[in-house]
């Protein structure tokens, strides 16, 4: 089984992060490569407009870098029922080329495990050990066991000690015995009488009428096989039922499909085990073995809109970056090999992306070019933000021109429907889109939502101020602060707490003079400057 290759923006996830992981994977896939789009974290309105109008569902949800049971090759689990004989588990095993089955009740229920090794015992045990399985067995099973059928069944207890005409047949104690006769009919009848519980025929001999009663009136059970009597010694002992000889799933370490692979490769190394049950909800899908672990592939990543490990998916460290596709400063994102690492200074990713369809000579579908479109619209601020570039207008005209969209029409419906604060969780509005930064030694942390009135922050500054402040006694940022930009580009209102919020005040507020609107080209670099 072989894993796609994810495609995944960074945490807090904004349009852009996301349409252009979408288009990128569109654009892979259209390669012949196989690709998922992700995502780490929940969906903006504005986004979650976008997929809406375009037609599209949203990326996969992920979590961690880690690679799951679930997404590696594992067996199948080979499975027998607590009833069946050994020498069905036998069987099994050499058609299916294991050495562990695993149990399961009529519902497909885990119960337990049974291996070859626990088979192979009852041919080597003692007589004493085995004899006392053999007595409770049922007498369906000593039939399956020996290929036979029953003459007559009979209701005797049995002993479990299995017995064959001898000299010193007179001396024994036949009481609840299994007795192995061929056609001497005299040795038949002085075991019924002397209390014999089973009679195994062999060779297909079947008696006559006169010890048929017999057997009736003292309760034995006469059994006919086609084996002969040393074959019968040999066969009988795999009559026992499986649930006798199995390990119960409680004295079995079992994993979850859901746990990764780390964690299962470390409590391997507590057992002597060869395969482990994978369940889901106590229900089977497979087993798994070291080897399984050994030669787990990594997760594959394409990072776009973003390179640096805080922003990443969580243990992006135990997978493998494959390829990078962003337009924000390089972080530190490290490879274990050489890869295609697409940075430019531009407006959007989605630009980048779009530039790489125009350059592959690959069509975009409609909805991929709206997305594109969308990205680009949402991170420039419909071109008017100063991070916007020529080469980011020029691919407005191209999408126009190709794909017919009219992108200022689309600018206008989706600030109408998406770009308001009012009335929004200020826990939404303040982890919407936020992202971390070590300035001169300093924790930062910068959140931006986009409104088209900057007066309704007058209606919450007091009560939002207070909520970031709360927050951050959890967060222990230096600086906090929030962004709240005219979606037109027409500047930004700035919230301020932590240690650092006095000390910086004055230069916010020029940012505010300024009508600084990118986080990115503007508020980081002028912070960076007061705070050296």
């Amino acid at each position: 089984m072989s894993l796609p290759i994810y495609v995944i923006g960074h945490k807090h996830p904004d349009t852009d992060a996301i349409c252009s992981a979408l288009a990128l994977t569109a654009f892979k896939e259209a390669q012949g490569i196989h690709a998922v789009a992700g995502r780490i974290g929940h969906l903006s309105p504005e986004t979650s407009f976008i997929l809406d109008k375009v037609g599209i569902q949203p990326p996969l949800y992920m979590n961690t870098a880690k690679c799951s049971l679930s997404e590696i090759e594992i067996d199948e689990a080979v499975r027998v029922h607590p009833d069946d004989t050994i020498r069905f588990a036998w069987d099994v095993c050499l058609e299916h080329h294991v050495k562990t089955l695993y149990v399961v009740n009529e519902e497909d229920e885990y119960l337990g495990i049974c291996t070859i090794n626990d088979i192979s015992k009852i041919q080597m045990q003692d007589v004493s050990i085995t004899k006392d399985l053999l007595k409770d067995t049922p007498l369906a099973n000593i039939v399956r066991a020996l290929k036979g059928q029953f003459i007559y069944e009979g209701n005797l207890c049995r002993s479990g000690y299995v017995r064959i005409s001898d000299k010193r047949l007179n001396e024994r104690n036949l009481e609840g015995a299994i007795m192995v006769l061929d056609d001497h009919e005299d040795d038949m009848f002085k075991s019924i009488v002397r209390g014999c519980a089973v009679i195994v025929c062999t060779q297909n001999y079947r008696p006559s009428d006169y010890i048929i009663e017999i057997a009736k009136q003292k309760g034995a059970t006469l059994i006919q096989t086609p084996y002969n009597i040393m074959k019968v010694i040999q066969m009988i002992y795999r009559s026992i039922p499986v649930s006798f000889i199995m390990t119960p799933k409680e004295k079995i370490i079992s994993f979850s499909q859901s746990e990764f692979v780390e964690q299962v490769e470390s409590e391997m190394l507590k057992t002597r085990h060869s395969s482990y049950p994978v369940l889901f909800q106590n229900h089977l899908v497979g087993s798994v073995a070291r080897y399984h672990l050994l030669k787990s592939e990594k997760k594959k990543f394409i990072l776009v809109d973003h390179n640096e490990v805080k922003q990443s998916i969580d243990d992006i460290e135990t997978a493998e970056i494959v390829e990078i596709v962003d337009h924000h400063r390089i972080g530190d994102i490290e490879t274990s090999r050489p890869i295609s690492f697409r940075n430019m200074i531009i407006g959007s990713t989605c630009s980048i992306v779009a530039m790489m369809y125009r350059e592959a000579h690959i069509h975009m579908s409609n909805e991929i070019a709206m997305l594109c479109a969308y990205g680009m619209i949402s991170d420039t601020l419909n071109f008017h933000s100063p991070t916007t570039t020529q080469i980011d207008i020029d691919l407005k005209a191209y999408l126009e021109k190709e794909y017919g969209l009219c992108l200022n029409d689309m600018a206008k419906e989706l600030f109408e429907n998406t770009a308001t604060i009012k009335g929004k969780e200020f826990k939404n509005l303040l982890y919407n889109d936020t992202k971390e930064y070590i300035l001169s030694g300093h924790r930062i942390d910068i959140s931006q939502v986009f409104t088209y009135n900057l007066d309704d922050v007058d209606y919450i500054e007091k009560d939002f101020k207070a909520f970031m402040e709360q927050e951050n006694k959890k967060l222990h940022y230096d600086l906090l602060m929030m962004v709240f930009t005219n979606v037109e580009g027409n500047g930004s209102r700035f919230l301020c707490v932590g240690d650092l919020a006095q000390d910086v005040a004055p230069a916010v507020a020029r940012f505010a003079d300024q009508q600084f609107v990118s986080r990115k080209k503007q508020i980081v670099p002028s912070l960076a400057q007061v705070l050296l």
